[in-house]
């Protein structure tokens, strides 16, 4: 074991969470310039719907970790939110969020990361999340811990649903029908519901004890990853359940996401 960030990192990962470490700044950095210039030079592009859009500092950013790692990583995979998919031949696969939150990102906001996860077949090894706005750190993973700024976080306080604030995201037509209606009965037991932007800013929160869980349906591993290895690494459990034709993702206290997964399945 070698002391990395403040937490007991086996020996053949210690490179592989200094470069996710690295990689999280540069690409949150570069982000941060390109926001500083104006939102004129953002180039700003509409995918889904008028809050799912994409910049070019998404694009700059995803391009720049991308070539990193495979000039650092040549045999691993990469998958970007962006567009970047290169399977590589080593079992091992990268999977980046340049931008999280870039709705957040383009209005001024300040909850917006960059953010990255490493898999080893189908097994989750290591997130890294960077916050410009606050120049923090998070890395962790299931059996590594998390800590911020080289500070290993307490452990996640397990609480029920009730006492727990939900944190999640979806465009406000997705309230309606059979998965509306699952999300309502799962929210409605949570002390309160909070929809911030961006997923993996979320799961530091929620890895700090600052929210409770995280909810929400159809989430791609880029916005799932990087923020499940750093709950999972302070103590919480992550989940997926299949229901009204979606399928669910919960993340947080166990307690709460238990509640809250039942919840969502018994109408």
């Amino acid at each position: 074991m070698s002391g990395v960030a403040g937490l007991d990192v086996p020996a053949h990962l210690v490179e592989d969470m200094r470069l996710a470490g690295a990689l999280v700044r540069e690409a949150g950095g570069l982000a941060a310039r390109m926001r500083a210039e104006g939102v004129e030079g953002l180039d700003v592009a509409r995918k889904t719907s008028v809050s799912d859009v994409v910049t070019a500092a998404d694009h700059a950013a995803e391009e720049l970790v991308a070539g990193r790692l495979a000039d650092a990583r040549p045999a691993d995979g990469i998958l970007g939110e962006e567009g970047v998919d290169e399977a590589g031949s080593s079992g091992r696969r990268w999977v980046v969020d340049p931008v999280d939150g870039t709705y957040n990102f383009l209005s001024g906001l300040t909850w917006w990361c960059s953010a990255l996860a490493l898999l080893d077949g189908d097994e989750l090894v290591l997130g890294a999340i960077y916050h410009p706005h606050d120049d923090q750190l998070f890395l962790g993973g299931p059996a590594i811990g998390s800590a911020r700024d080289g500070r290993r976080l307490d452990p996640l306080p397990d609480v029920p649903l009730e006492r727990a604030s939900l944190a999640t995201y979806f465009h406000p037509s997705s309230l309606s029908g059979p998965t509306g209606a699952a999300f309502v009965r799962a929210s409605q037991g949570a002390a309160v519901t909070r929809v911030l932007g961006s997923g993996s800013m979320d799961a530091t929160a929620v890895a700090q004890g600052h929210l409770g869980l995280v909810l929400q349906h159809s989430v791609p591993p880029w916005d799932e990853l990087p923020g499940a290895a750093i709950v999972r690494g302070a103590g919480g459990t992550t989940r997926r359940i299949a229901h009204e034709g979606v399928e669910w993702y919960a993340a947080g206290a166990p307690s709460a996401v238990a509640e809250a997964c039942r919840a969502l399945v018994h109408d």
